[in-house]
């Protein structure tokens, strides 16, 4: 919200700053332009997510190990967003912070959009929303207008604290497909079963019951929903944000990609894969 100014000294300031910002505005606006985001490649950046982001099980023990995190990651072979942007600006080595948790889901997204503003970084990924379509029950997902204005309230926190940074929002990954690569496989169905792995999509893995065929494709559905409101989310935010596209949906994960603790998190190669697809590339940083 725009302050008003009350004292004559902090007006005029205003008017100048606002002069030099607004060069080229249309004359008589009185909205203030948007900052311009910082040119070349970020000298610092941070992640927020769930798991996913935070590499769970990627390290050979089931903890999150987010040195193998497609986007803070510096572990070697992984090729992350920040090995990328070094290879770039030695600036920013020793400056990707990860505040992903494993088990977050959008609800605890605005907590870690404070953190990351604290951290002040020029750069922020963001990836969640497979635990708010991952409940005990189908009827337990997040609905999707809340699951959006969750996401909104984390995005409105990154933009008031770092109106200059850049972001980057991922695309959930295509959980069903999991689910069609595993439930023949003996491993993978022996683990969901054990361990309980996201109920809603991955109960009774073998069944082809048309109960449960359709409690799949709920669990499907919602996912697409929440990648649909995340892209709008993206828009709205600004030229600032760039949606990855559904890159990161779109990758054609097979069971070799995922950890075999729990045949659902991505191993070190399926983080690899994730960083390569949502890589940015070339544009104007």
């Amino acid at each position: 919200m725009v302050r008003r100014w009350q004292i004559a000294g902090l007006a005029l300031l205003a008017a100048l700053a606002l002069a030099c910002d607004g060069a080229g505005a249309t004359p008589g606006s009185t909205k203030t332009p948007a900052p311009t985001p910082k040119s070349g490649y970020p000298s610092s950046m941070a992640a927020i997510g769930d798991s996913i982001t935070a590499g769970y099980g990627s390290c050979g023990i089931y903890v999150a190990c987010s040195r193998n995190s497609w986007s803070t990651g510096g572990a070697d072979g992984i090729d992350s967003h920040y090995e990328r942007i070094l290879a770039k600006n030695a600036k920013i080595k020793g400056h990707a912070r990860n505040f992903s948790v494993p088990g977050a889901d959008a609800a605890d997204l605005p907590g870690q959009a404070s953190s990351a503003v604290d951290a002040k970084p020029e750069y922020v990924t963001v990836l969640v929303g497979a635990n708010d379509a991952c409940a005990a029950t189908v009827d337990g997902m997040t609905a999707v207008t809340t699951f959006r204005s969750r996401v909104d309230k984390a995005l409105s926190r990154l933009k008031k604290g770092l109106p200059k940074a850049r972001i980057l929002m991922a695309s959930i990954p295509d959980m069903y497909r999991l689910w069609e690569l595993g439930h023949e496989d003996t491993n993978a169905v022996r683990v969901w079963n054990r361990a309980g792995i996201c109920q809603s999509l991955l109960a009774r893995p073998t069944s082809t019951a048309a109960a449960d065929d359709a409690r799949r494709h709920r669990v499907e559905d919602r996912v697409d929903a929440y990648n649909d409101q995340l892209e709008r989310a993206c828009r709205e935010y600004g030229e600032r944000c760039r949606w990855d596209g559904g890159s990161a949906h779109r990758v054609k994960f097979s069971l070799d990609l995922v950890n075999t603790f729990d045949y659902f998190h991505p191993n070190r190669e399926g983080q690899q894969r994730l960083a390569e697809v949502t890589w940015p590339g070339k544009i104007n940083w």
